[in-house]
């Protein structure tokens, strides 16, 4: 067991590690309006942030107007507390220190946080359209009974005053990480828990990711002078300088998150590409030689990598992106990303392919990360390993092998869990992480064996068009398959997303012309068979799956369907058959590919 779950986590450590639009909101609105019975909740933050970098300890005041689009009437609202995780006794604090498999990075770091060392958020205040409501706090989350309930497409103004101190870095957010970078500003706000047709989603902080709801960002940072800050939002005008110190004022539309990273050694690098954002780098002057020159070289692969994103997904639809040291490895945020910066430079580069590429698949295509984390991680490891072969001189025939790979080796474990498994509810850490990055990706990619690479491409594009800045499913994407292929695929959510059913056939016997294949695992699937002749001679055939209701596009010989039901499939082949191969492309993910293949002797 032990040996098997270190090897996955080897293969899915490798995986995580590895024209200007001014006005999105425009976008927005479009698509909100072109989805029939959708809605989504709205925030606008206007904040007052104080920040003291000698306690790191800050104030804050924060201005919130809450738009209910939702056909509900809300009697409570709730908050994300994130920073209070970083506390002794905390559910993070503890479940990290009984999972058998902890990640290293938490361990049990946090039970031994003196007091001037963690993380809190103190809401000392907070009213409801000017009135003083009810609050506690529980964990990580604020519950709030409001005074009066939200009806229906009202607007509601909430203020509040609060006290935070910035944790030691652990995990995502933190003061002075490993690499010496002073703040990491990540989850560092009370943020409203979002509320959509599911209803509340106010998760504790335990290990997993976000889910935010969309808005505008209006904040003003007091901080240092010889701070240099990098991260969300538009820089409005020159600092305000006074008694040492200096406020910033950032405005970022249409997000659903507000990061910012600082630090007194930043080197503050620009890249201006001409049919794309301004990027932006952030990194610290003392960092060795053979760092900073990485930190340098990365800059135009960069933007390599924003071209092939906006060409394969869809526009970014920002003015800038930042690639900014700091965190505890590499996260996503709005408009940037923090990674760790001493590295070596396949891992820099590859760290930053896949959090950029987080920036459609889960920051655009704003996917609910605890319930669906599959999508966010498995989508961005496919597109990040496509633009990361690009970039290679020496391609890789399946970038995504590592994937399959990884999947296959969790599928014949025994410890697999379903993709439905909320992020924080798997039994190990590795075990998670083989379902999110690598089953995740398999599930694109296999995608493509099923409807056709062509048809995959335009999926995503679609599915980019129809979903940015909206909260889409797992369904949304099968949906958005369904209605480029005229193909029916539920089935294919079903079976490899909502159970651990596998995917195995193999070849039965060869008899003349006659073959027969029979299905082993409890997943259907379509086949791609290649038949060699005794005449030397090859012809590829194609097995339609009868509940798909079609074909994708081939050169294949297309023969009768198999329905699921029936366990064993047998046809003629136009000459005397010597070897059969199911699934040459290894595009499907059989677990176990020893009995895909049969040579008459």
């Amino acid at each position: 067991m032990k040996h098997i779950l270190l090897s996955l986590f080897s293969l899915v450590f490798v995986l995580s590690c590895a024209a200007k639009e001014t006005s999105p909101e425009n976008s927005v609105q479009s698509n909100v309006v072109s989805a029939k019975g959708y809605w989504q909740q709205h925030a606008d933050y206007t904040m007052e942030i104080n920040m003291d970098v000698n306690t790191f300890q800050y104030k804050g005041k924060q201005k919130l107007v809450y738009t209910n689009n939702s056909p509900d009437v809300l009697n409570r609202v709730y908050y994300h507390l994130y920073f209070n995780a970083f506390q002794p006794g905390s559910e993070m604090d503890v479940r990290s220190r009984t999972i058998q498999d902890p990640d290293p990075r938490v361990g049990d770091r946090i039970s031994k946080l003196l007091p001037h060392e963690i993380g809190y958020i103190k809401v000392n205040s907070l009213k409801q359209n000017g009135k003083a409501v009810a609050h506690e706090t529980v964990g990580t989350v604020l519950e709030v009974q409001l005074n009066q309930p939200i009806q229906p497409g009202e607007k509601v103004t909430f203020n509040m005053d609060f006290d935070a101190q910035v944790p030691v870095q652990i995990r995502r957010s933190g003061r002075n990480n490993k690499e010496g970078v002073a703040l990491s500003m990540t989850q560092w706000y009370p943020k409203l828990a979002e509320y959509d047709d599911e209803g509340w989603h106010a998760d504790p902080y335990i290990g997993r990711e976000f889910y935010g709801v969309w808005g505008n960002f209006d904040i003003k940072l007091t901080i240092d002078e010889n701070y240099v800050v990098g991260g969300t939002g538009y820089l409005q005008g020159a600092p305000k300088v006074r008694s040492g110190k200096k406020t910033l004022h950032f405005k970022a539309p249409k997000v659903h998150d507000f990061t910012w990273a600082a630090d007194p050694d930043f080197i503050h690098d620009t890249l201006e590409m001409p049919n794309g954002p301004d990027l932006h780098f952030y990194y610290k002057k003392t960092l060795e030689p053979q760092y900073l020159e990485n930190w340098k070289k990365l800059q135009a692969d960069t933007a390599k990598l924003m071209t092939y994103f906006s060409e394969n997904i869809g526009q970014y639809p920002y003015d800038q992106y930042s690639v900014i040291q700091g965190g505890d490895g590499g996260m996503e945020y709005a408009m940037c990303t923090l990674v760790t910066g001493q590295r070596n430079y396949g891992s820099l580069l590859g760290v930053t392919a896949h959090e950029m590429a987080h920036t459609w698949f889960q920051f655009l295509l704003a996917t609910n990360e605890a319930k669906h984390e599959w999508m966010d991680e498995g989508f961005t490891v496919y597109i990040s390993s496509l633009a990361e072969n690009e970039l290679r001189e020496n391609k890789l025939k399946n970038p995504q092998s590592r994937s399959y790979m990884s999947y296959i080796g969790v599928a014949n474990s025994g410890y697999e869990q379903p993709l439905t498994t909320h992020a924080d509810r798997y039994k190990y850490n590795q075990v998670y992480g083989a379902a999110a990055y690598s089953k995740g990706a398999v599930f694109m990619t296999q995608l493509g064996y099923v409807i056709g690479e062509d048809n995959l491409k335009k999926t995503i594009k679609r599915f980019f068009k129809d979903f940015a800045f909206k909260h889409p499913k797992p369904m949304d994407i099968i949906r958005t398959a369904e209605r480029i292929t005229d193909l029916e695929l539920d089935w294919y959510l079903i079976d490899f997303a909502q159970t651990t059913n596998t995917i195995d056939y193999g070849v039965k016997s060869v008899e003349g012309d006659t073959v027969t294949l029979e299905r082993i695992g409890l997943m259907p699937m379509p086949i791609d068979l290649s038949v060699t002749y005794t005449d030397g001679s090859k012809e590829d055939f194609y097995i339609p799956l009868q509940m798909m209701r079609g074909e994708k596009p081939t050169s294949a010989t297309i023969i009768d369907d198999w329905a699921w039901a029936m366990p064993s499939y047998t046809f003629s082949a136009n000459k005397t058959v010597k070897s059969v191969e199911i699934d040459p492309s290894q595009m499907m993910a059989d677990v176990n590919r020893d009995n895909n293949t049969f040579t008459k002797e």
